[in-house]
């Protein structure tokens, strides 16, 4: 038995070493040039280089010592690259060499879960990104033929974005403010509401500190998002190359998903400093400035950015691939240069006012500005019931509130509308991250449409809208079920609704104003340990205050009559009176 296998062994070898020596008598070597440059001049994130004359625009190139670049000019003597690694270790004189190819990054599931660069390399300390597949960063936006319409609603859970702006998949939506109004704040909770939807989400942050990074990243953490997230990073420390290269990976990275019928879902936080970048490396690079200083194809750069987002049709599987930029305006400008650009590439605009914002208004969505140009097409059927009213509702709301400034009589019609706009504006704030379902929007709204919430007072207003949502989750979990997979909401719906609302309602009202069930906190006659004088003898009663305050009490100090010792007159015969002066003053008393 022994014998047999020692001789298969042998015999195994003996064919393995055969085949190599076949493949080794089939191999012939072949002779292959390599074109290698040599640094002229380094910059602030670019390099100047001779001697590479057929390298092609947009090919990576390598420098000794590993660090790669991006052909970015091809000039009749030189060759205009941007560094997308620190140059510390380049100098002039260092040699680069072509590769051949073009900016490709890794895709595929594996970097779901993942913080990488926008090269692929990770930045979460969790190992190399191992994938099967790469595809190149720029790619041809999708033809006419290959699109479909965009008709299915992507859920934010923002009430006022979903009832009145509502987004689409395939969708391009702009988000604009200026800074610190919570524009990153709505991109995060879209994403978070995206948990079990099947829908991927890619966020990717553009010239952003690292420690906001790192706080999204927790963020997403802790609402257990990050599992269905990649992280695309490019830091405000890292080159202006790489913060360049970096919406077009994450776009690549998403396209493949969206490739195998899949929706997705990918933020640009923000593209205002990818223009800046561009701008910077553009000027450094000689090329001729125009308006505000920006390069004149800066349009180009995110034009062909964007166009790349699209619902595809059945022939390409029907997947999606849903945009949300995000870029900072200043003073409030949306006529800049970069956001006029920006608004004519995407399919509407949701606009973050700071006075709403430093008002309390959150999220600070201004609903006269914002608008989604795609329309109801992508709300869910239900809507329809409550949004166009809400818009009318509030937008009357909003012009008579800024008249009603000027005059102190107002009429009973126009004070009706002034109360019913200031519920509807408290219906639609929202804290952060926490996303409401579509069910409990409609449900909330119709509320305070039909009027419902107009005995309620203003700060009772969340209160009621949390009573509604647990009410609305509990007894009618079925309809809310139909709601949300795209049912539209029947006459008998609207009443089963209304009536459950109305119940939840009428206990918070009765919660808050019947003095019967307020006794511990608001009836005077209840709280005699702490209002009613009656039970403060000790403290604020005069006539209880003998000790402290009493006139009476205080003889010996304030009384006229009781100071004779002091200030009274008549008792001060020895000091002041004449007639008791005989020893002084008296003529009389003189004689002598």
């Amino acid at each position: 038995m022994m014998q047999q296998t020692e001789e298969g062994l042998q015999t195994v070898l003996q064919d393995t070493f055969a085949l190599y020596t076949q493949a080794l008598d089939q191999q012939e070597a072949k002779l292959r040039s390599q074109e290698i440059g040599i640094v002229q001049s380094i910059g602030q994130g670019i390099a100047k280089i001779a001697g590479l004359p057929n390298v092609q625009s947009e090919e990576i190139v390598c420098f000794t010592g590993g660090s790669l670049g991006l052909v970015f000019n091809l000039d009749p003597e030189e060759v205009g690259v941007v560094l997308l690694d620190s140059s510390e270790q380049l100098q002039s004189g260092t040699q680069v060499r072509r590769t051949g190819k073009v900016l490709d990054v890794p895709v595929g599931d594996t970097l779901l879960g993942r913080v990488i660069d926008p090269l692929g390399r990770p930045l979460d300390g969790k190992g190399v990104v191992r994938t099967s597949q790469r595809r190149p960063a720029e790619r041809d936006a999708p033809s006419i033929m290959d699109r479909a319409p965009v008709n299915v609603p992507l859920q934010t859970g923002i009430k006022a974005i979903d009832a009145l702006i509502p987004i689409g998949r395939g969708q391009r939506e702009l988000i604009l403010g200026d800074r610190q109004t919570g524009k990153s704040g709505l991109a995060l909770d879209t994403i978070i509401n995206q948990k079990g939807k099947n829908i991927l989400c890619i966020y990717c942050a553009i010239g952003q500190r690292s420690a906001a990074v790192a706080k999204v990243i927790a963020d997403l953490n802790e609402h257990q998002a990050f599992a269905y997230t990649t992280v695309v990073m490019a830091a405000a420390e890292k080159p202006p190359g790489l913060q360049y290269i970096a919406p077009y990976a994450a776009t690549a990275m998403a396209e493949y998903f969206a490739d195998q019928g899949r929706d997705v879902l990918i933020i640009y936080d923000d593209l205002t400093n990818h223009a800046r970048t561009y701008r910077e490396i553009s000027l450094l690079m000689r090329r001729p400035p125009g308006r505000e200083a920006y390069p004149g194809d800066i349009f180009y750069i995110h034009s062909r950015l964007l166009e790349r987002s699209t619902h595809f049709n059945d022939k390409r599987g029907g997947g999606s691939l849903t945009a949300l930029p995000i870029i900072e305006t200043e003073a409030q400008n949306i006529a800049a240069y970069i956001p006029t650009n920006l608004i004519s590439i995407t399919d509407g605009q949701i606009y973050l006012s700071p006075i709403l914002f430093q008002k309390g208004v959150l999220p600070a969505i201004d609903i006269g500005k914002s608008v989604s140009r795609v329309g109801g097409k992508t709300q869910l059927p239900a809507y329809r019931t409550v949004s166009g009213d809400l818009r009318l509702s509030y937008s009357q709301f909003e012009e008579l509130e800024a008249f009603s400034r000027f005059g102190t009589r107002l009429e009973e019609s126009t004070r009706l509308t002034l109360e019913r706009g200031r519920r509807v504006r408290e219906i639609l704030k929202q804290k952060q991250y926490a996303p409401m379902p579509a069910a409990v929007q409609i449900a909330v709204m119709l509320s305070v449409t039909a009027g419902l919430l107009d005995s309620v007072p203003i700060t009772k207003i969340a209160i009621a809208e949390l009573a509604i949502a647990q009410a609305i989750s509990t007894e009618l979990a079925d309809l809310c079920l139909q709601i949300e997979s795209g049912a539209a909401l029947k006459d008998a719906d609207r009443d089963a609704l209304l009536k459950v609302a109305t119940t939840a309602i009428a206990t918070v009202v009765k919660d808050t104003t019947d003095p019967k069930d307020t006794k511990d906190t608001t009836d005077p006659k209840d709280a005699k340990d702490t209002t009613d004088p009656k039970d403060t003898k000790d403290t604020t009663d005069p006539k209880n205050a003998k000790d402290t305050t009493d006139p009476k009490d205080t003889k010996d100090t304030t009384d006229p009559k009781n100071a004779k010792d002091t200030t009274d007159p008549k008792n001060a015969k020895d000091t002041t009176d004449p007639k008791n002066a005989k020893d002084t003053t008296d003529p009389k008393d003189t004689k002598e």
